[in-house]
């Protein structure tokens, strides 16, 4: 199974080499390594690894948080695939139909945001939901800048679609609060796709999960 680790570790040489060693004493596979952030000397990032079998959340912790200096700061599945590039086929689809950019964003964020889904909501409407998205929904009133909220059980962030005075909710119910690298390649994708899709003629069209 694939699973996506974040990990505090000591910014240190070696530091890095010691994850490693644990993941692979485990029998993981490293298939990717993200760098979140490097401050006060810690270091957070993402791995993307291959388990072998099923394995919970919290053995993943116990095993990794032996190592000294380790702290894990969350462990959930993931539909990454490590080598693809699905923020460049997200946008060269919107590119070329822009007239369904917001739907195609919408559809596709929960991947790139390793999310479990997502909406599009204007005046408190759904005007367009991704696949698993519940079907009520208790959602806060939009931002005017991103932002990220955590709550019992959602890590949510909330990015506005200015040009079409909407926003997009993306929602994950496990795993690590989104960090701000996150929020910020998201704010970078939702920016350009409302930028193409505001220039398609007409209005920018989005189905209802209804219609």
């Amino acid at each position: 199974m694939l699973l996506r680790l974040r990990v505090s570790l000591p910014d240190r040489p070696g530091g890095l080499g010691q994850v490693a060693k644990a993941l692979g004493a485990l029998g993981a596979d490293i298939l990717q390594v993200t760098v979140l952030e490097r401050e006060t000397g810690r270091a957070v990032d993402d791995f993307i690894v291959s388990w072998p079998g099923p394995i919970s959340a919290t053995e993943v912790c116990e095993r990794l948080s032996a190592t000294p200096g380790v702290r894990v700061e969350g462990v959930w599945p993931t539909r990454d695939v490590p080598g693809s590039a699905p923020d460049y086929d997200l946008l060269m689809h919107v590119a070329t139909e822009p007239a369904r950019g917001l739907a195609t964003l919408v559809d596709a964020l929960p991947a790139l945001c390793g999310a479990e889904w997502s909406v599009a909501v204007e005046d408190g409407a759904v005007r367009h939901a991704s696949m698993a998205a519940p079907e009520v929904l208790n959602l806060p009133d939009p931002p005017p800048r991103a932002i990220t909220l955590d709550s019992a059980d959602l890590r949510l962030m909330l990015l506005p679609l200015v040009p079409q005075g909407m926003h997009v909710v993306v929602a994950r119910a496990g795993g690590p609060v989104f960090h701000r690298a996150e929020l910020e390649r998201a704010v970078r994708i939702v920016d350009v796709v409302a930028k193409l899709a505001a220039r398609a003629p007409g209005r920018l069209t989005a189905q209802t999960s209804d219609e």
